[in-house]
């Protein structure tokens, strides 16, 4: 495992640059996330840059979007977010100062020379790449005013080697890279100039990213090389090309798999933020055995050593349970706001809050806990699943008769009031207490499942819960019958 390679007194300088083209995917928050922490580690700098030079695909909302998901992982950057299509003047100008330098030069072949030097690859079963046709000869020998790239002049013989923080040495030989395009025709830079460009001036020290971009770092060392010889200052980075995230199946995480962007795993799947950012984090990271790690804590013990060489798969149980956990560790208020976002304007914020610590301990996500407040607010006539009216039969109606009687007579509307009384009812009546719990939350809750049924009549108060209780006994909708 090929080291950090951070120099004594070196600031290190990381960014996560998404292109705004849709959501912030899950394996871009960990790419972002990794990113993050590697530079608060070591006490450097994060710095976001928006690589928006497809106009087409481009968005505003999907930057908002990414902005957004960010914000709520809870990703701060140190600066302004760069957004790389108002630099393609200073990406024209490395361009040009590769041109003039020698280390690139001018393409007149056609799209038609193209397409016919692929097509001859393809039928001789070539790898497809640019064959440099242009690369020795004079400009002159182009018609006058004829279109043109600008390709840069990739080494033809030997090998490059890198040795990347996650992946170990890494070798390619250099005639596997062709004379790639800096500048289209239309004098528009490309994505792998910008790149350089960007990271350059930015002062990036460490290129933290997916591992389909490996490749990418073997085409972009010879502008850092090239930049270097013509003016100096244009060190490369440490590279560290992180293992995508598959799906259980083993393949690239992708839309079949389900949610894959961040806003779903928020508003779709209730996760809460503390909880996906520590599920990104040891997925492909480790630190012994732990599994919860808070922020500090990551912060603390993040290094590239950690990050695994292996594909990680993605386990949405697994999400599910560590945010049960993060549920039962958070605070009560903060919790009941959230659920009131999906119950809607009838949820009661104080009595949400003071449910919460009967709601969250079973819950594995905000749409449970929406569900098992739900109740709180059911208007009467509650509306019985099939399986709570089969325990509203007439056994059931005349002990909720029992009940009612015993529950009314009670001043002391608390927990151990109601259950010691409730206790009582049941050894008069020689049946167990479940025979009374059962209708009693089948008659409050209008299902089969609910918080310890003292809690719900707490949280009903006396007159609601009583007339629940009252309106089963009565049996006015006939449930009996049903049953």
């Amino acid at each position: 495992m090929a080291s950090d390679s951070i120099a004594t007194g070196q600031q290190v300088v990381t960014r996560f640059a998404p292109s705004p083209t849709g959501f912030l995917h899950i394996g871009g928050a960990r790419t972002a996330l990794f990113n993050w922490l590697f530079a608060r580690h070591h006490g450097g700098k994060a710095l976001l840059r928006i690589e928006d030079t497809d106009a087409k695909r481009s968005t505003q909302d999907a930057i908002d979007k990414i902005l957004e998901g960010l914000d709520w992982l809870g990703l701060d950057y140190d600066e302004a977010p760069v957004f790389q299509s108002q630099r393609a003047d200073r990406h024209r100008a490395v361009a040009l100062a590769l041109l003039e330098g020698g280390h690139a030069y001018k393409c007149f072949a056609s799209s038609e020379e193209l397409e016919t030097m692929r097509a001859e690859q393809r039928a001789a079963k070539q790898p497809m790449r640019y064959d440099g046709r242009w690369r020795d000869r004079d400009p002159g020998e182009a018609p006058e005013g004829a279109p043109y790239t600008v390709r840069l002049k990739t080494p033809a013989a030997g090998e490059t080697a890198i040795d990347d923080a996650v992946q170990g040495r890494v070798t390619v030989q250099n005639v596997e890279i062709d004379d790639y395009i800096l500048l289209r025709a239309d004098g528009n830079p490309t994505y792998m100039l910008a790149v350089v460009v960007d990271d350059h001036d930015m002062g990036v020290t460490h290129v933290i990213r997916g591992d389909d971009h490996l490749n990418n770092a073997f085409r972009q060392l010879p502008i850092y090389h090239a930049m270097d010889a013509i003016e100096g200052g244009w060190p490369q980075p440490v590279y560290a090309h992180v293992p995508l995230i598959h799906g259980a199946d083993g393949a690239k995480l992708s839309k079949r798999h389900g949610a894959v962007g961040v806003e779903a795993y928020r508003d779709e799947e209730g996760v809460l933020p503390e909880a996906l950012f520590n599920y990104l984090l040891r997925l492909g990271w480790g630190h012994g055995d732990r599994e919860e790690i808070t922020r500090d804590e990551a912060v603390e013990l993040f290094d590239l050593a950690g990050v695994g060489k292996s594909a990680s798969r993605f386990d949405i149980k697994k999400l599910q349970n560590l945010n049960g956990h993060y549920i039962r560790e958070a605070d009560d208020a903060r919790l009941a706001a959230l659920v009131a976002e999906r119950i809607g304007p009838e949820a009661d914020l104080e009595l949400l809050t003071r449910a919460m610590p009967v709601l969250k301990p079973r819950a594995k996500h905000l749409g449970e806990l929406a569900e098992g407040a739900a109740f709180l607010f059911a208007v009467r006539p509650l509306a019985i699943t099939d399986k709570a009216a089969s325990l509203l039969d007439a056994d059931g109606r005349e002990r909720l008769g029992a009940v009612s009687a015993a529950l009314r007579a009670e001043n002391d509307w608390t927990i151990e009031t109601l259950e010691a009384t409730t206790k009582a009812l049941a050894e008069r009546l020689d049946i167990g207490l479940g025979k009374l719990a059962q209708p009693m939350r089948a008659a409050l809750t209008g299902t089969t499942t609910s918080p310890g049924i003292f809690d719900v009549l707490v949280l009903l108060g006396k007159d609601e819960a009583l007339a629940r209780i009252d309106a089963q006994a009565a049996d006015p909708a006939g449930t009996a019958d049903n049953g």
